[in-house]
């Protein structure tokens, strides 16, 4: 039973568990950087440990009035983080290596500080799942479906208004250009990064679980519907004004209207649901 443990007052303790982890967790957390540094999808992993470190730090003053009561069943979330990554190294399984971080820190606070301080600590720790690149076979089985769409809801957009176009699978055949829906068109990276930014701003803006939980899920057609309008717009600048969308500047700023356009769509749900579910 929990009234077994003692609480854990030994800092000395904890920093030794600490760099125990760091140790044992060394060269995924290496590869992980490099992933962040030479794949654009993932650069934001740089920020989300401190976003994490940094809504802990806020919280400083309210953890140290929480009740410390060590639970057992840590133990057991530890083993299976533990089984993951050893079951991901067998397999030489990145995601399931760095997936085994998450939940063995999970396991952790769980075992070391007890159900107080989980429950005020679980959104840092689920958010720090957003640093794992998500597995290839998933990125890229979800990446030409979300091309097509674009593709074809834009195709139907552009006839809708009068414009003659005509698609081919992801390339779209304008009168004066053929434009293609290409694998960094297709909105996976502006949903990866969005994912994270919806997970913070419904934490952050709604008061209820089942709000928090709504809002963001959201963002996951709301990224694709920016993506489209991406599109969207930038087949009719190409059509209209026959313009350049892929030199720079313009290429950067069409590919940050994904990021403007979804956030207002977020901002504007997240402000409805905070009226409906309070």
């Amino acid at each position: 039973m929990e009234s077994q443990f003692q609480p854990i007052n030994n800092k000395s303790l904890i920093y030794l568990i600490a760099f125990l982890l760091f140790v044992i967790y060394l060269p995924a957390l290496y590869d992980l950087v490099i992933d962040w540094s030479i794949d654009g999808n993932y650069s934001h992993g740089f920020l989300v440990p401190l976003i994490s470190g940094y809504l802990l730090w806020k919280k400083r003053h309210e953890l140290r009035q929480l009740e410390i009561s060590p639970s057992k069943w840590g133990l057991v979330i530890i083993a299976a983080g533990m089984l993951l990554f050893i079951l991901g190294n067998v397999a030489s399984e990145y995601f399931t290596v760095r997936l085994s971080l998450v939940v063995t820190i999970f396991g952790l606070v769980f075992y070391l500080f007890g159900k107080p301080v989980l429950r005020r600590t679980w959104f840092e720790l689920f958010f720090l799942i957003f640093m794992i690149p998500i597995p290839y076979v998933i990125y890229f089985s979800a990446t030409f479906p979300m091309q097509l769409w674009a593709s074809k809801i834009t195709t139907a957009m552009l006839n809708l208004i009068g414009m003659s176009v005509i698609r081919q699978g992801n390339i779209i055949h304008l009168p004066n250009h053929s434009l293609e829906v290409a694998e960094a068109c297709s909105g996976m990276r502006s949903l990866v990064s969005l994912l994270a930014l919806g997970a913070i701003y419904a934490y952050l803006t709604q008061k209820r679980f089942s709000a928090k939980l709504i809002l963001f899920l959201s963002t996951i057609p709301i990224a694709i519907l920016g993506n489209i309008f991406r599109v969207f717009l930038t087949a009719l600048l190409v059509y209209t004004v026959e313009a350049n969308v892929t030199s720079e500047p313009l290429h950067s700023v069409m590919g940050a209207t994904v990021f403007v356009v979804a956030f207002i769509c977020l901002f504007i749900f997240g402000a409805i649901l905070r009226k409906i579910i309070k």
